[in-house]
């Protein structure tokens, strides 16, 4: 990875100085900010000698902005980023999990699609091992959050099966502790089958995409992957980096307003959904973004 490609925020350090000469004092109170939350440290120190200043350091969360002059160009410093050295290259526990989130309209699915079809690309090449004329095995995959839908006959037996259908894509309408289950299990063991949704049929399809132990790269990307609420935390804990799409949040609502337009809806229906559904979501959705360590500046397509 080149240094260039990316912008980091720095980790802050916070000076108390030209402390009083008195070698006594209680009460001091000194605030820092750690990973977008306000952390209190309170001192009472007795009859202690103080240094002429103190330094209290928080460890803020260093966060990698990755933008480009197009979206390719940030696709390839995205795959560069998460291609490891040769070294690592076949280690048998090597995986890595990356957690892609933004809102509806984001652009997550074509984003993971594209850093997974580079980094096969480019894990050849950093390997001198790989015989030439040999195609190599791919070693990274997609697994979309798509696949852990509530099904339909859930939703119909819900208390409000109306509300519960047209409120579809909220978080409550997943199924967190399946993914949770997945990821522990592909951690544990190396290879997990995982389901994949019929938009068709607007249904989960059961063990129907394969991580296996030749995966070394997997891109798990969805909504709320991010999220810090219940189960959601504990799959946001699960990742190794954790990456955020950061768009305009009207520009991404008119891309999907216009999704729901090429699948048939009317646009008064269109306008509806995302006013009922999407943009709330996506509103939640953004909350999440201060949990990402890699933060991508979307560039329309």
């Amino acid at each position: 990875m080149e240094v260039s490609s990316f912008s980091s925020v720095p980790r802050v350090c916070y000076s108390c100085s030209s402390v009083p000469g008195s070698s006594r004092f209680r009460g001091v109170k000194v605030h820092s900010l750690r990973d977008q939350s306000l952390v209190r440290v309170s001192l009472s120190i007795r009859n202690i000698r103080t240094p002429r200043h103190l330094i209290f350091c928080s460890q803020k969360r260093d966060v990698d902005v990755v933008d480009g002059s197009c979206m390719d160009e940030i696709y390839d410093k995205l795959a560069e980023r998460i291609v490891p050295t040769s070294a690592a290259m076949f280690s048998p526990n090597l995986k890595r999990l990356v957690g892609l989130a933004g809102p509806p309209g984001a652009g997550k699915s074509t984003l993971a699609n594209e850093v997974v079809r580079r980094v096969n690309r480019l894990w050849p090449q950093k390997a001198s091992s790989f015989d030439a004329e040999v195609t190599p095995p791919e070693v990274a995959i997609v697994l979309p959050m798509d696949g852990f839908h509530l099904y339909r006959s859930q939703l119909d037996a819900m208390e409000d099966p109306k509300e519960a259908h047209a409120r579809r894509g909220a978080p409550w309408t997943f199924n967190p502790a399946l993914l949770l289950n997945c990821l522990k299990k592909l951690r544990d063991e190396g290879s997990v089958y995982v389901p994949s949704f019929d938009h068709g049929v607007g249904d989960p399809v059961e063990q129907d995409i394969f991580v296996s132990l030749q995966h070394k790269v997997v891109i798990v990307e969805g909504n709320y992957v991010l999220l810090e609420d219940g189960s959601w935390k504990d799959i946001s804990d699960m990742f190794d980096d954790k990456w955020f799409i950061d768009v305009n949040l009207d520009t991404a609502m008119q891309r999907v307003e216009s999704r729901h337009i090429s699948t048939g809806k009317p646009p008064d229906v269109a306008k509806w959904r995302v006013d009922y559904n999407d943009r709330p979501n996506a509103e939640l959705i953004m909350k999440s973004k201060t949990n990402a360590n890699v933060l991508i500046r979307s560039i329309s397509f």
